[in-house]
């Protein structure tokens, strides 16, 4: 989508589902006959015999509905998002902690 678009922000909404799944997983390539990409083949056979190649996080169990500080965060909610940032290249302007207007944590950049 960066690649595509050209994004100069991200806003990760809905974060506090993840809340209580012990792993999440991220996939960030595609096997086909042995060799990994990292962007989806155009070739519909290749796409038939793609196998996601997954990057796994230790997810958390803390209530982060009323944090309004990034670094508050837990660790492993703050490598998450770090990821983010890092495979797209594009940094988090934004994170939803909750469903009210008022769970938003607002970035500094």
């Amino acid at each position: 989508a960066n690649m595509l678009n050209g994004l100069t922000d991200i806003v990760l909404t809905k974060i506090d589902v993840l809340t209580g799944i012990e792993e999440l997983k991220v996939c960030v390539g595609y096997e086909i006959d042995g060799e990994v990409l990292d962007y989806i083949p155009s070739d519909q056979e290749d796409v038939a015999k793609a196998k996601p190649v997954y990057k796994t996080f230790k997810g958390w169990k803390e209530d982060i509905t009323k944090i309004q500080n990034k670094e508050d965060l837990p660790k492993e909610c703050l490598d998450y998002i770090d990821f983010i940032e890092e495979f797209t290249g594009v940094p988090v302007s934004m994170i939803s902690v909750g469903p009210d207007r008022t769970n938003n944590i607002y970035v500094k950049r």
